[in-house]
């Protein structure tokens, strides 16, 4: 420890304050809008909405959320109403910390889990450095503008999420019309009533499996000392709807699941737990290697039906809704590969589909792009974090023209 930062107990760094009961709502009480946030102990930053103004606490801030069960920590400088149970306002002495480094100093703690047990008390155990207090706002402006420029990423994540979710829904119901700009310009516009719903009248409605191509199946037990990828149920992350992770094995100890083959443009569909969305597409480097038995592997016939328009349509809620209603298992709902195939699905004229596929694809990257910016200002964050709080690291140390540089090119480029 450095010498002039000095050691307090974490009971002698606060100050008492006036928010209780009087200020929290129940969960059931939580509108989607209102004029007050709700700050509760969840993930989500806000919870929701109210407008019981005479719960509202306006004095006193900012606040440091505790999330008694979560662990969860949440910076607040606005008025806010307190979330139900488990929600723990904190103020710590002004005259001793700045509050938004005091946030990040309790930020840099590992708090291990008890389940849904309560964990102030691991807090209450935890002795606060403190540093002089202008190095205390130095240390603070360097985290807070990483993490800014996190919720940068984030806010773009979802914004491109929601868009697409939006847009999902017109491309398969009305088609290219609904695009704004030349693609869409002399779209057909009148739509004909079929068993999926409404589409453009010259569109097909077609069981899934009359426009894919029969798949095969591999043992890899056969080739013993052959290096296989094993793309298993778990490899697919399904908020990026792509594989992500998988193992690399000899063909001798590939496990008894390992039995598809899956090529380059397949698309992959996770029959167990269907509605968890865990759907990608094959690329090149996956391209003759093994998927989970517990995939349904879709081999579109190139001639009839785009890959990329088959993800996509296998990711929109009606979809996954019409999968639902044929699961099978309380417990451990799963579907067969012939379900798959026999639900229908809307086909357009296939330069139609190439146009809808490409336009989808192109949010997906710039999800994709946020995601990957996100992690890398994290992985900075969670550095700059542990250093800055444990002394390692000088915050008289950092260059702050060119931290600000690097974290402008890390939300820029890539």
């Amino acid at each position: 420890m450095i010498e002039e930062w000095k050691k307090y107990e974490f009971s002698n760094c606060l100050v008492d304050n006036n928010v209780g009961r009087s200020n929290q709502i129940n969960a059931s009480e939580i509108k989607p809008t209102g004029k007050y946030p709700v700050i509760d102990q969840g993930q989500d930053f806000i919870a929701g909405y109210t407008d019981e103004e005479e719960k509202l606490v306006s004095e006193g801030l900012p606040y440091i959320i505790f999330g008694d069960h979560t662990r969860c920590f949440k910076y607040v400088d606005f008025p806010f109403v307190v979330g139900a149970d488990g929600t723990k306002a904190l103020s710590p002495n002004k005259d001793l910390f700045d509050p938004k480094f005091f946030y990040f100093h309790l930020l840099s703690f590992d708090i291990p889990s008890r389940g849904y047990n309560r964990h102030y008390k691991l807090l209450k155990e935890k002795i606060i450095l403190r540093p002089p207090l202008p190095e205390q706002r130095k240390i603070a402006y360097v985290l807070s503008t990483v993490q800014k420029a996190i919720e940068q990423q984030d806010k773009l994540i979802r914004t491109t999420t929601e868009l697409k979710k939006a847009l999902m829904q017109k491309l398969f119901t009305e088609g290219i019309r609904c695009l704004s700009g030349a693609e869409g310009s002399g779209a057909e516009t009148r739509q004909k009533q079929t068993e999926i719903g409404p589409v453009p009248e010259s569109w097909e409605v077609v069981e899934l499996g009359k426009v894919c191509e029969k798949t095969k199946l591999i043992d890899p037990t056969r080739y013993p000392n052959e290096e296989f990828i094993y793309v298993d149920v778990s490899s697919v992350n399904n908020e990026l709807f792509k594989v992500i992770e998988y193992n690399k094995i000899k063909g001798k100890d590939a496990p008894s699941r390992a039995r598809k083959l899956i090529q380059t443009d397949d698309v992959i569909f996770a029959t167990v737990r269907p509605t968890l969305k865990r759907i990608a597409k094959i690329t090149e480097d996956l391209n003759n290697q093994v998927c989970s038995t517990g995939y349904c592997v879709l081999k579109p016939n190139k001639s009839k039906l785009n890959s990329e328009f088959l993800y996509q349509y296998l990711q929109t809620d009606d979809f996954i809704a019409r999968i639902e209603k044929l699961q099978r298992g309380a417990s451990y709902p799963a579907v067969r590969d012939s379900d798959v195939k026999g639900v229908k699905i809307p086909l357009p004229k296939y330069d139609e589909q190439i146009l809808i596929g490409n336009y989808l694809k192109t949010l997906d990257q710039k999800k994709s792009l946020a995601s990957s910016k996100k992690q890398t200002l994290t992985a900075l964050f969670k550095t700059l974090l542990h250093e800055l709080m444990t002394g390692q690291r000088r915050v008289h140390e950092i260059e702050f023209e060119a931290l600000n540089a690097e974290i402008k090119e890390m939300s820029t480029s890539m």
